[in-house]
């Protein structure tokens, strides 16, 4: 059996993947760096299996790779790829859940910190030797507040997102959450009371129909004004042309990001408008990627790729 990488620059250049070639059931494997649409099918035509974590596999191109019966996927998530034409055409899916959770709430807590402690501004003061020509001791503007007290708001409560309420509490917030199956542990909202009352805002559900846009205008105008906005699920998630305007506005305090609609984003891209803003920090997808995460996520690879030679259903989509 063949099984192809198809973009592991993704994963880090320092990822040992060495645990990989362990996996007795494929003569052969092949590693892509990097792979562009056009070149999907052509790699992939002689393939039993693929590895990838980015990639796009839909009707257009599976259709045109009759042999392939597995796609394991390096993220939780795998809205890039067509599920229901796997389902149909017996083609197995697996992700790897849960790996990287501390990864992505400590970037979210270090983004909120951030944004509220203005800690850019003051590095900078400090960095650009403004403070040592000052000749005062200390600077207090831009002013800042502490969490405590704050109101955060956690929409989506499944690992991630439970994980960041546990950290906000640690800081002395009152958290709201909302999720489909209630948590006994904190206040219960739905997404229109949650925008209303909270201080901080961070996101933490996958990509589908539902989930789509769901933070557009008229959410980010219910929202306080001054609040913070973290979005660390899917680009799309939010309306990116109103998350910017309400940043242009100064309607939002602050506005972090990790993921974007398309990516990485052009210069056509609403957020690209706001790079310049203080009270903005836009990160390249790597919230999920510590090094711990990235290790973990490659043991669970080869997991699921014994999983499936020895018929084991452990971490399978379809």
């Amino acid at each position: 059996m063949k099984l192809v990488l198809l973009d592991t620059a993704t994963l880090g250049e320092d990822i040992d993947l060495s645990p990989i070639s362990t996996v007795e059931g494929f003569d052969r494997i092949v590693e892509y760096k990097s792979t562009s649409p056009e070149e999907v099918v052509e790699r992939l035509t002689d393939a039993d299996a693929v590895i990838l974590n980015k990639i796009k596999l839909g009707e257009q191109n599976l259709s045109r790779l009759p042999r392939l019966r597995l796609i394991c996927v390096t993220a939780t998530g795998y809205d890039n790829i067509d599920v229901d034409y796997c389902r149909s055409h017996g083609i197995a899916l697996y992700n790897v859940p849960a790996y990287s959770t501390e990864s992505v709430a400590q970037l979210t807590l270090a983004m909120a910190l951030s944004l509220a402690c203005r800690l850019n501004d003051y590095r900078d003061f400090v960095h650009s030797g403004a403070y040592s020509e000052s000749g005062i001791a200390n600077r207090l503007t831009p002013i800042y507040h502490e969490l405590s007290g704050t109101v955060w708001g956690v929409i989506g409560g499944g690992g991630i997102g439970s994980r960041v309420a546990s950290l906000a509490t640690a800081m002395g917030c009152r958290v709201l959450m909302c999720r489909r199956t209630p948590d006994s542990r904190y206040e219960q909202a739905d997404v229109d009371t949650l925008c209303r009352t909270a201080d901080i805002i961070s996101l933490h559900v996958p990509l589908s129909e539902e989930t789509r846009g769901m933070i557009g205008t008229e959410q980010l105008a219910s929202m306080k004004n001054g609040a913070i906005l973290i979005n660390v699920a899917r680009g799309a998630v939010t309306d990116e042309e109103a998350v910017a305007r309400a940043i242009e506005s100064g309607h939002l305090g602050g506005f972090a990001s990790d993921v974007y609609s398309r990516e990485p984003f052009d210069k056509s891209h609403p957020f690209y408008r706001i790079l310049g803003y203080r009270n903005v920090c836009l990160t390249p997808h790597m919230a999920w990627g510590s090094a711990e995460a990235r290790a973990r996520c490659i043991a669970v690879i080869v997991e699921n790729l014994r999983s499936y030679l020895d018929g084991n259903e452990k971490n399978r989509i379809v």
